[in-house]
């Protein structure tokens, strides 16, 4: 109880720090009490699912390390995922991928997959006041090769349109179920090796593809096309680039789904926020933390999250964006990644929410831009860390660094025994 007391009492000094600069802390507090970020269930089990027991990865991504714990079954995941829930503030959605359906031992092949597949999910979710999201899964399977949706061959083109096709309706399935429209994500790898000559055929394919699929509407689905820079061993091609997707989806009226590793090292997402809004009513979001490249590392309070936190509380556009995280690190708990990456981003979004952005946009109507520098730099130590306490205080969950020990305990008492 002191230590509560001590809590509340940083978070009274800091109200009036901000105060002094026009910031309402309160307000912040409830703006960030309503961003649900949409968890991905692959950081528990890196990207296996449940289709094949002992399935690699295939298709330009690549999980690496080995740190003990791996979830390995339905029930490991879920539990898995709860502990993380316990440890954020706020309340969460949950993204799975098409390869974590619920398919009883039976062998289900992707262009045969249902909602019944995902009923327990969708109970589950319900059951722990959740909401799902959904993305279909073009990698890691004997018909996936290099190419999927693009591929020259029909028949292989045809299966994964039926398979992106089925992901939409199991989508739409849990947006009429939980009563709030559920993203379905589309990413497939498609690409080469070495120096493609036909670009444009494969384009044009997978152009083609994507039409099929969108050619019918779902009621309770928000469809967004992903691109990439390009996927591991298809390094000199990538079919779906920015400009393909981004022309697609703004053509089309789906969501661009941005993600921060998905770019050239030097290239930063948040500029393009302000310029796709003005063409599409909505984003899809995938933070993750690039080294070097797409690397899908543990996302941290670094300037690339806090620049694109910014960007979107800047453009009022909190409304229009879907963040969902997306890493996959093996090389340390993996509850802990999980954890730590949700709070860092939940950490940026709340100092972008305590900008005195009124003050700033009139320094910068007013040309005044010494004046807007240097209240950008007094922000910086301001003390927003006391405000994220006191949010963590007020939804109950783990303070500062508490979460740490109660992660330990996790391991020592369920994902060590695995």
């Amino acid at each position: 109880m002191k230590k509560d007391a001590q809590i509340e009492a940083n978070y009274q000094v800091a109200k009036e720090k901000y105060a002094s600069v026009g910031v309402d802390t309160d307000k912040a507090l409830n703006q960030l009490q309503n961003i649900s970020l949409s968890l991905h269930c692959w950081q528990t089990d890196d990207v296996t699912g449940f289709e094949n027991a002992g399935g690699s990865l295939t298709g330009g991504i690549q999980a690496t390390g080995n740190y003990p714990g791996k979830a390995r079954t339905i029930a490991e995941v879920r539990q898995d995922i709860e502990k993380v829930k316990s440890l954020l503030g706020g309340d969460h959605r949950l993204s799975l991928h098409a390869i974590y359906g619920d398919f009883g031992g039976q062998k289900v092949d992707r262009d045969q997959i249902e909602p019944k597949h995902f009923q327990s999910w969708i109970d589950w979710a319900k059951a722990n006041s959740m909401k799902l999201d959904f993305n279909s899964s073009s990698f890691s399977h004997p018909k996936s090769g290099d190419q999927s949706l693009s591929h020259r061959d029909k028949g292989i083109r045809d299966f994964w349109i039926e398979h992106t096709i089925r992901s939409r309706r199991i989508a739409d399935e849990m947006g009429k179920q939980q009563g709030d429209k559920a993203c379905h994500n589309l990413w497939v790898h498609d690409g080469m090796k070495d120096v493609a000559v036909d670009r444009l055929l494969y384009r044009q394919n997978l152009k083609d593809s994507l039409d099929k699929i969108f050619a019918n509407k779902f009621e309770n689905v928000k469809d967004a096309v992903e691109c990439k820079l390009f996927g591991t061993g298809l390094e000199s091609f990538t079919v779906g680039s920015h400009e393909f997707y981004m022309g697609y989806a703004v053509q089309n009226g789906l969501m661009a789904t941005l993600d921060l590793g998905h770019f050239h090292p030097t290239e930063e997402i948040y500029d393009k926020i302000s310029s796709l809004l003005l063409y599409t009513d909505e984003l899809l979001l995938h933070v993750s933390r690039p080294v070097r490249w797409d690397s899908d590392h543990v996302v941290i309070l670094n300037e690339s999250v806090t620049m694109l936190a910014q960007e979107i509380i800047r453009a009022n556009a909190l409304g229009r964006v879907n963040i969902g995280l997306d890493y996959f690190d093996a090389s340390i708990n993996r509850i802990g990644a999980y954890v730590v990456g949700a709070r860092a981003t939940q950490k940026a979004f709340l100092m972008a929410m305590l900008e005195p952005i009124a003050k700033l946009r009139e320094y910068e109507a007013n040309e005044q831009y010494f004046q807007r520098l240097a209240l950008l730099e007094e922000c910086k130590a301001l003390p927003w860390a006391d405000v994220f306490d006191y949010f963590c205080l007020k939804n109950n969950v783990a303070v500062g660094v508490d979460f740490i020990s109660e992660i330990e305990a996790y391991e020592k008492e369920v994902t060590g025994k695995r």
